[in-house]
């Protein structure tokens, strides 16, 4: 396929932060960029568990990519799926057949990593896309429709008991989300229905919560979620899974139906690329200009990419910022290459971390300041609405979360799609 030849064709896969701030940069000089993704939207990933609960819907955090990119008349998007680099013949075997590139950009983001639980992970809920976030919704909302004409009390609390693995900020936000939903809202749709039957449970393998933030992160975090009624256990490694029994390292069973994972990820690999070139998690090793090692004329960005820094030996952490932070660096030597100077090194600058946990309650960690609770939620909540792609999603999360400020009632009841676990 060719789009035309008289300029470098950088090709990117993947319309995540990375992909989308990249191609947003490149646009600015005088390349033809060619955006692969296998979805035809950019999808933004922190704030999926609001959709799986129902306080967002999914045109609030989903933009389309070919709107983004109306006006750059040297970007071109072609939805398909990258399934090898033949870096000899510059070329990448895709869905829609070989696409050639004179640069290729390797943005793919991350995957979910099972570990131990890879033989059972059809029984469990994943949340890294809008189509976990429906499953997710529908998941408890048939549970909850079932339960009521369950009899024996015991099959009714496995129906309707929530367990999450991973106690990282993804974890905590959703275990949050459902707390409130079990509180606010599912009395009033679900008045006959003794709620305080429903356990959620997090489980968490290290000694604490939200290990890659501060431990008075940590531990405030650990209060907001048991005074919201969060069943928590940390150093509790989950061993199996059998679709309603889970098995923890110590031999304690829990019974669920409902299991949702948000215990790791993994980068998201692709055929073609030298083994000796991957590092732990499955990421790509990149020199400090985010250039594939050993490869003249393929970069690696965000997620996929093990980029070390003096902090970060095994590679920097696998977050928005990173990723976007890399973009705008990359491009800039982009810009450097194509003039013919010298690549400037990338160094990363550590901008916080943040993760809330209901309304109200958040912590921050920024580099020189730690704080918690309502004003951490505001900042939270104002970084990301600024996040969003595009005027109208900014305006309706804004709106739709001023309206649960003073009103939790989500609107949960619509079960889209019909979901089944092991679908």
């Amino acid at each position: 396929m060719k789009l035309q030849n008289k300029i470098p064709r950088i090709v990117i896969v993947g319309c995540g932060f990375g992909g989308l701030a990249l191609a947003k940069e490149l646009s600015k000089l005088k390349v033809e960029i060619l955006l692969l993704d296998k979805h035809n939207y950019h999808t933004f990933q922190p704030l999926l568990y609001q959709v799986a609960t129902g306080g967002l819907e999914a045109d609030n955090i989903a933009h389309p990519v070919r709107k983004i990119f109306r006006k750059r008349d040297n970007v071109f998007f072609r939805m398909a799926e990258v399934i090898s680099v033949n870096e000899k013949e510059k070329s990448v075997k895709t869905s829609m057949g070989d696409l050639s590139y004179d640069f290729l950009v390797l943005a793919m983001g991350s995957t979910n990593n099972y570990f131990d639980f890879e033989p059972v992970k059809e029984k469990l809920l994943p949340l890294k896309s809008l189509t976990d976030a429906f499953n997710i919704r529908s998941q408890l909302m048939q549970n909850l429709e079932r339960s009521l004409i369950i009899e024996n009390q015991l099959e009714q609390e496995e129906t309707i008991n929530v367990a999450i693995i991973g106690g990282g900020p993804a974890g905590l936000e959703l275990a949050g989300a459902i707390a409130e939903m079990k509180k606010y809202v599912l009395p009033l749709d679900f008045p006959e229905l003794d709620l305080s039957r429903m356990h959620i449970y997090l489980f968490e393998a290290a000694p604490r919560l939200l290990s890659v933030m501060s431990e008075e992160a940590s531990d405030h975090a650990f209060r907001y979620l048991e005074n919201m009624g969060i069943i928590i256990k940390t150093s509790a490694q989950a061993k199996s899974y059998d679709g309603s029994r889970l098995i923890l390292g110590n031999g304690e069973s829990i019974k669920a139906d409902t299991v949702i994972w948000t215990a790791g990820v993994k980068a998201a690999g692709i055929e073609g690329i030298n083994q000796d070139g991957y590092s732990a998690g499955k990421r790509l090793q990149v020199d400090a200009f985010n250039r594939l090692i050993g490869s003249k004329h393929i970069y690696a960005i965000g997620d996929v990419a093990a980029c070390a820094s003096g902090n970060h030996p095994k590679g920097l952490p696998m977050l928005a910022p990173v990723a976007i932070q890399q973009a705008k660096h990359l491009a800039r030597n982009f810009r450097l290459l194509l003039s013919g100077n010298p690549l400037v090194p990338f160094n990363f600058k550590d901008k916080g971390v943040m993760a809330t946990i209901g309304r109200k309650r958040a912590v921050v960690d920024l580099p020189k300041w730690k704080f918690q609770g309502l004003f951490a939620w505001f900042v939270w909540m104002f970084i990301h609405i600024m996040s969003l792609i595009g005027f109208r999603n900014k305006l309706r999360t804004l709106i739709d979360w001023s309206g649960s400020y003073f009103n939790y009632d989500k609107p949960l009841g619509i079960i889209i799609p019909e979901f089944k676990k092991g679908d």
